[in-house]
């Protein structure tokens, strides 16, 4: 049902007339934030199990422009979580078409989802296929797959998905290119977690930023080496706890743009973040993002193998 497209997610967003997700014009150095316009890509399902999208433009203030990627393209407030979805654009005859996947946790089970639809939304044969993975994923707030994709872009080179448990276990399975998993690793102390994101992959590490309960804001740095060791450096000690979800995408050279959701006020924040660098990463505010963020599952929309370099 899903296969690999020739045209990027970012040719999708365009057509779809929202924020590119893929590309971004803007460059940053190491020490400085983005301040020229790139685009985020916020994925979410809705409680009757509609696929959204809300594309945002770090312009300033912030624009946004909202779509239905896939209608009824899950069964109502049955996602729980989800991780980044790939949007691939097909090779039809108008353009609008596309296919969209990734991975979401359903009751206990894990399940790789995968739909095609229409510009208007429509999927071909809804709701979404599912493939399940397997159980025992009932009490895991965060998934997410990390693929690196060389410098030559000749295909994705590794597949890494990490999922965290409630219980503050985080957890590393490596992904054969024939969907076979294998468990390399797990670490504890992450129970403080709110909320993370991928904002770097290469071909020995993974990065995340996590925001804690206590308002702290961290870099999880993940060696693809065995054993799994995360290594954590402080970014901010307070003033993030308000935040339920972080979304992240690539700004320029080395930046980062980044989405902070608030569910208390359904309201989100954007932010230019330079190249993290621990307590001296510059951090910008855009402002807050014109539009609602009522869903309770949210993640970014991306075409896949692009780069993260943020650390």
């Amino acid at each position: 049902m899903i296969k690999p497209l020739a045209t990027t997610a970012a040719a999708l967003l365009a057509a779809a007339t929202l924020a590119p997700a893929g590309t971004a014009s803007a460059t940053s150095t190491t020490s400085t934030a983005s301040t020229d316009s790139c685009g985020l890509s916020a994925s979410s399902v809705t409680a009757a199990g509609d696929h959204n999208n809300i594309g945002i433009l770090s312009t300033r203030p912030p624009t946004a422009t909202g779509q239905v990627l896939g209608r009824a393209a899950f069964a109502p407030g049955r996602v729980k979580v989800m991780a980044s979805m790939s949007v691939l654009i097909d090779q039809g005859p108008d353009g609008s078409q596309y296919a969209v996947y990734g991975y979401v946790v359903i009751g206990d089970a894990l399940y790789q989802a995968g739909y095609d639809a229409h510009g208007d939304g429509i999927i071909d044969n809804p709701p979404a296929a599912l493939r399940r993975i397997g159980g025992g994923w009932g009490n895991f707030t965060t998934v997410e797959e990390a693929e690196y994709q060389g410098p030559t872009q000749g295909g994705v080179s590794r597949w890494n998905v990490y999922g965290l448990r409630s219980d503050g276990v985080l957890f590393r399975w490596s992904v054969s290119s024939k969907g076979v998993w294998r468990s390399t690793g797990s670490a504890p102390g992450f129970s403080s977690v709110k909320s993370m994101a991928l904002v770097s992959k290469s071909a020995t590490y993974d990065t995340f930023v996590a925001n804690t309960r206590g308002g702290a804001l961290y870099t999880i740095h993940i060696p693809t080496s065995s054993p799994m060791k995360p290594v954590v450096k402080p970014v901010r000690t307070r003033t993030w706890q308000g935040f339920e979800a972080l979304l992240a995408m690539k700004c320029g050279v080395y930046g980062t743009l980044l989405l902070g959701i608030d569910k208390d006020t359904d309201s989100g924040y954007l932010y230019a973040v330079g190249r993290f660098t621990g307590t001296s990463t510059v951090i910008q505010s855009v402002g807050k993002v014109p539009a609602t963020f009522a869903d309770n599952v949210y993640a970014r929309l991306k075409d896949p193998g692009g780069p993260l370099n943020g650390e």
